[in-house]
């Protein structure tokens, strides 16, 4: 998909800037080969949340991922967690989907707020085949508890506002997503 100038990242970069670098030191920056987040080394330095290729999706998926992390995984080289990579197995797709229903929920409110497409990532072309429709039902169903519960992580609230605010979206309400 190519950006228009409303969907172009920078926009991304500069309500996340307003949202967090001053309470918490964190930049988001366009990559140029995979994302990962990278904790300050050197006093001084921003913790920077990095997305690939300068993709609009990349960069509310990594942001997501952030909102989500607690302050001792935001101490580690991205955040600490394994990654199984592209041919992952049928359990380890299973693992995968488990831990990236919430942030691709997340990433999916982000995406909502500012009148972005979303599509879930399963992220495994050459491994098991993926029943991405089950999959998005998944995540619709974790959106719309978080939505449902208002149990949101604080930062990922503060920072949809902010995009709904920026590109001049509503706030989701009620059943946002059907399975």
């Amino acid at each position: 998909m190519s950006q228009t100038s409303e969907h172009h990242y920078q926009r991304l970069i500069e309500v996340f800037e307003r949202c967090f670098k001053e309470d918490h030191n964190t930049v988001l920056v366009a990559g140029n080969d995979e994302p990962y987040y990278q904790p300050a080394t050197e006093e001084g330095e921003p913790n920077q949340v990095v997305f690939a290729h300068g993709f609009f999706a990349s960069a509310l998926h990594e942001t997501a991922h952030w909102c989500i992390a607690g302050e001792a995984r935001r101490k580690q080289f991205d955040y600490g967690y394994w990654y199984e990579p592209d041919g992952r197995n049928e359990a380890q797709q299973q693992s995968f989907e488990q831990v990236e229903r919430k942030p691709q929920a997340l990433e999916w409110l982000f995406s909502l707020c500012c009148g972005f497409p979303f599509q879930v990532s399963v992220d495994n072309l050459n491994g098991v085949e993926v029943d991405r429709q089950l999959f998005t039902a998944k995540v619709a169903e974790q959106l719309n508890h978080l939505l449902e519960e208002k149990t949101l992580p604080p930062r990922a609230a503060k920072f949809a506002k902010a995009l709904c605010h920026d590109f001049n979206c509503s706030w989701p309400s009620g059943q946002v997503v059907n399975s």
